[in-house]
């Protein structure tokens, strides 16, 4: 009797588990997977409207310029291994020739 009770307190928890996946959540899907639509307000054209994000040039330049230093350094020392057969981490060790 206890195990039957078990089983049906289980099923009954499976279920309530289960129906936030069956639920309606609002979207109309114009195909299958491609179920994405504004919430009510948002512009149709991001550029110039309050949700454009702005972002300084410079700001966004930082990245390019470390990967183009960072680039430069393992250059040096490739060509420092390359000549050598040793490999020196920091650049500044690098022997200037």
């Amino acid at each position: 009797m206890k195990i039957a009770a078990f089983a049906a307190a289980a099923l009954v928890a499976g279920c309530f588990a289960a129906a936030p996946a069956l639920a309606y959540d609002g979207t109309n899907c114009r195909a299958p997977g491609n179920c994405w639509e504004p919430k009510p307000g948002y512009p149709d054209q991001v550029a110039g409207s309050k949700y454009d994000p702005q972002h300084d040039p410079m700001e966004l330049n930082k990245q390019s310029e470390s990967i183009k230093g960072m680039e430069a350094r393992n250059a040096q020392r490739v060509a420092h291994f390359k000549k050598t057969g040793e490999w020196v981490y920091d650049v500044e060790e690098i022997p200037a020739e």
